[in-house]
């Protein structure tokens, strides 16, 4: 049987742990030549330990498989470039970029810092913007290549205490788009992923509740990072080359394809609007097609599958 990414070329961040860690073995199981990105730093982005990277590289080769590690940042501009030169350097191309690496910070928005702001965003957004483009160059000129980006459903749907992680994943959104849209004339492929699964950074979710203790101890027996690794090298293959500028989402043996930001409701008025005239006609029209304030969890309401 045929690997689904023989031969191709994919670099994976924050490859040393959770869901990176499982796209890297998956990915090189089906045949790609892998470059494990980590920094090796901590859920809210302290320190550095090669080792952690390392680590994935080992149990790929282990296996049979190709891989090589890169400890760079994907905040650093020049960190970022230097990890898709790790994949030319060794491999002599690149395939895919799949933008997993993130970090937590989360606050109440009222006591978040603007460091927790900057660093979340730096990570998350900066982070997908940096390695995307380093790469963009070497996917024009061969005409072929694919971009996953890592968003949620904190972004898509809300969450509270996540202003800073919200607004970069939603941000996200935005990017993988622009890069599908601007980027399809080369037959390069930009799409998004929000996972549902146990990883580090939902491991520091604050259970003040019994309610929210069983979420997460839900999430951490059933929901485990291997189930969202295929899809993800599904759309780093041949198998997704009409795929484009899409959101999935992934809960266990499910596949969600989300939606995305479409007029809902119209109202006209010969002449324009008064604020009075909005509040007398236009809210009680849309009244009931607004939004209620609800997060990941009111939307996802039932077992996982």
């Amino acid at each position: 049987m045929a690997k689904s990414v023989e031969g191709k070329v994919i670099v994976i961040t924050g490859a040393g742990r959770g869901i990176g860690r499982e796209i890297a073995l998956l990915a090189a199981a089906e045949g790609a030549q892998v470059v494990v990105n980590d920094l090796g730093g901590s859920s809210e982005g302290e320190g550095a330990d090669g080792k952690v990277a390392d680590q994935v590289v080992g149990e790929i080769r282990k296996a049979g498989g190709i891989a090589i590690a890169n400890g760079d940042s994907v905040a650093d501009p020049q960190g970022a470039e230097r990890i898709i030169k790790a994949a030319i350097d060794n491999f002599g191309r690149i395939d895919c970029v799949v933008n997993n690496a993130g970090i937590l910070r989360d606050r109440i928005f009222h006591r978040m810092s603007a460091v927790d702001w900057d660093a979340v965003i730096k990570v998350h957004l900066y982070g997908a913007f940096y390695v995307s483009k380093a790469a963009a160059p070497y996917f024009k000129d061969q005409e072929s290549g694919s971009f996953v980006h890592f968003t949620s459903t904190s972004g898509l749907v809300g969450n509270f205490g996540q202003a800073n992680y919200a607004a970069a994943k939603l941000g996200i959104v935005g990017l993988s788009k622009s890069i599908a849209l601007d980027m399809s004339r080369f037959h390069v492929r930009s799409n998004c992923v929000s996972p549902f699964a146990w990883s580090r950074l939902i491991g520091t979710i604050p259970v003040d509740t019994p309610e929210q203790k069983a979420r997460v101890e839900r999430i951490q027996v059933t929901m485990t990072a291997s189930k969202i690794a295929p899809i993800v090298v599904f759309l780093a293959s041949d198998l997704a080359k009409d795929v484009t500028g899409q959101i999935f989402a992934v809960r266990k043996d499910e596949v969600f394809l989300m939606s995305q930001s479409r007029p809902m409701r119209v109202a006209h008025k010969e002449g324009g609007w008064t604020p009075q005239a909005i509040a007398d006609t236009v809210l009680p029209a849309f009244r009931s097609a607004l939004y209620p304030l609800e997060r990941s969890q009111d939307v996802f309401n039932w077992e996982p599958l």
